[in-house]
């Protein structure tokens, strides 16, 4: 049995394999903030186990931060953060932000004060490129964030949405702790190259999107609508005909979870982290979503298990799509 916890390099404290994700507390893409319940989301988070939350400035322009920061005032020495970088907004309000990938060295000793900031701490637990900046050499902005971790500013470095081969350049100049891509039952690519390169180079992976933007929920039907300001409204999983094929795996997946006396989200989280090294990004916004974390740990999908799991996906959705949608655009 894997344990259900690990050590990133850099951060002593043995980190639970669930954390937080708080792009949803944010408010942006997600139907805007709800400052009350995301404090409580957070808190409630802790009583589960949780230990590590997962932020960043884009998450609602610095709001997500400003949460988490309160959040954790309120209950000091029980967590660890991570955060990211290198990716720049301009524009008035919300609706009209336009967000570009900027790993600049001086954009990135921005945001780590502005994070710091936020997020009221003096040292950020894991510092992650968001993704990565084609128009910024990938060498110049490890550097930079080499520098910020000497300086005592940071613990550990992490990247974000980057390949094999963009990882090696970070790596000669940096220690990379973790890798953070898209994995759960729909989004599956990364078991090509990703899960492999983390294995053979000692990272932990921070496997965001396990839920798959809450698809694997069990809560959803064809009859689920989404408002224009949720990114699941431009999303291709949650359109039809899409929607009903992936619907119908769930349905599937829950009979397999409740043979185990399980939920469908924790079915779905289980399966993440037996994929290797790796921790899983619960997504949240409500307390009650937190619900049932703790029913993640302490088993493991047997081989028939998995192979019933394969047999769904092949026949209700042998092409699923990966989530390219939500790739920011280059810098003009």
């Amino acid at each position: 049995m894997a344990s259900d916890t690990i050590l990133i390099p850099g951060i002593d404290t043995p980190l639970s394999r669930v954390a937080l994700g708080t792009w949803a507390i944010g408010g942006w893409m997600w139907g805007g903030p709800d400052d009350d319940n995301g404090v409580r989301t957070i808190h409630a988070a802790l009583d589960e186990g949780i230990n590590l939350i997962d932020t960043a400035p884009v998450y609602g322009f610095g709001h997500s931060e400003e949460i988490v920061g309160r959040a954790l005032a309120e209950k000091p020495n029980k967590a660890h953060i991570a955060t990211k970088l290198g990716l720049h907004w301009v524009g008035e309000d919300e609706k009209n932000m336009k967000v570009f990938r900027d790993s600049r060295p001086a954009r990135i000793r921005k945001e780590v004060e502005d994070s710091l900031r936020r997020l009221r701490v003096e040292t950020i637990d894991l510092e992650q490129i968001h993704w990565p900046d084609d128009k910024t050499p990938i060498d110049e902005s490890a550097r930079e964030l080499q520098k910020l971790h000497q300086e005592g500013k940071i613990r550990a470095l992490g990247v974000s949405n980057f390949s094999p081969e963009q990882m090696d350049i970070f790596r000669e100049v940096a220690p990379l702790a973790t890798i953070q891509p898209p994995l759960n039952l729909f989004e599956r690519t990364i078991e090509k190259d990703i899960l492999p390169y983390a294995e053979k180079h000692k990272a932990v992976v921070l496997a965001y999107g396990a839920l798959c933007r809450g698809l694997l929920t069990g809560k959803m039907s064809s009859d689920t609508t989404f408002p224009k300001d949720d990114l699941r409204s431009n999303d291709p999983k949650f359109q039809k005909p899409n929607f009903e094929k992936y619907l119908a795996a769930v349905a599937e997946f829950e009979k397999l979870a409740e043979k185990r006396g399980k939920s469908a989200m924790a079915f779905a989280v289980r399966w993440v982290l037996d994929q290797g090294p790796v921790i899983a990004l619960w997504g949240a916004r409500k307390p009650g979503q937190v619900s049932g974390v703790k029913d993640v740990f302490g088993w493991s999908l047997t081989d028939e298990e998995k192979k019933a799991v394969d047999d769904i996906l092949a026949r209700h959705v042998p092409d699923a799509i990966d989530p390219t949608f939500m790739a920011p655009p280059s810098r003009d």
